[in-house]
């Protein structure tokens, strides 16, 4: 029997494309969100390549998100003397951020706030240092491995189970061997604006876990489009205090410059 026109056009279609109907858009643009924030700055190829879309598919979210002021291009500064038009990648902005936050920002920021008014700032520090020695406690028998990269890979899975859309990414430099511990997402990153003492409290839980003295570059809550830590590779005295004196909210960093994937 002849195949008609019709059934040769449709032998013909990408299964791919089917990405493009209606009812899979929003769970689709939904995961293009979530590798933003997770693998960010990105391009439109890179998430494609993740997803197993086509690129047509996957920048046609992407337009969709920019427009909407969910992500936005990220600005990488000059050119680093390559030829030609460079690829655009894209960071979740502070609207996607609370899009990913869920909506509980406020109230949370009203406890805090509460706390420090009945409790003065002492109080907020003990009940940030409190929340992070839970999460040590919760972390430190998963943390199995001994080579420190490996162990920061191993923080990077638990953080991200836990919401932080978490990756560790190597850089090359003549100093001491270093990885940064990349967080595209912060769940409480709207209180962390207003008590910088999480952000802190967190960087002292990495230097714990890891056993190594880390140095936070950058935050989300101080601007950035993602919180950025840095950890030596070669083990150094996790007693020191870590150095977070660059990203809290009163020090607004946007340019951090990241480690390569």
């Amino acid at each position: 029997m002849p195949t008609s026109t019709t059934d040769r056009t449709a032998a013909r279609i990408d299964p791919r494309v089917l990405d493009d109907a209606p009812e899979a858009d929003g769970t689709t643009r939904r995961r293009v969100l979530e590798l933003v924030a997770g693998e960010g700055p990105v391009t439109a190829g890179e998430l494609a390549d993740r997803l197993g879309l086509t690129s047509a598919a996957v920048r046609r979210h992407l337009a969709c998100l920019e427009e909407d002021g969910t992500i936005a291009v990220h600005d990488a500064g000059p050119s680093s003397g390559r030829r030609g038009r460079p690829a655009r990648r894209y960071v979740v902005s502070a609207h996607g951020q609370s899009d990913l936050a869920g909506g509980y920002s406020e109230l949370a920021a009203q406890v805090m706030r509460y706390l420090r008014e009945t409790g003065g700032s002492d109080a907020v520090a003990r009940f940030a240092a409190d929340r992070y020695d839970a999460v040590v406690a919760r972390f430190a028998p998963r943390l199995t491995a001994t080579d420190p990269q490996e162990r920061a890979q191993q923080l990077a899975g638990l953080l991200s189970a836990d919401g932080y859309a978490a990756s560790v990414r190597p850089v090359s430099g003549p100093l001491l061997p270093t990885v940064q511990l990349c967080q595209g997402h912060c769940p409480v990153q709207h209180v962390a604006e207003e008590f910088g003492e999480l952000c802190e409290a967190e960087a002292r839980a990495f230097s714990e876990l890891l056993g190594t003295h880390v140095q936070r570059l950058a935050t989300i809550a101080g601007g950035a489009h993602a919180c950025v830590t840095n950890v030596p590779i070669v083990a150094t005295p996790a007693s020191q205090t870590p150095s977070t004196n660059l990203p809290t909210p009163a020090h607004r960093t946007r340019g951090t410059q990241e480690g390569t994937r």
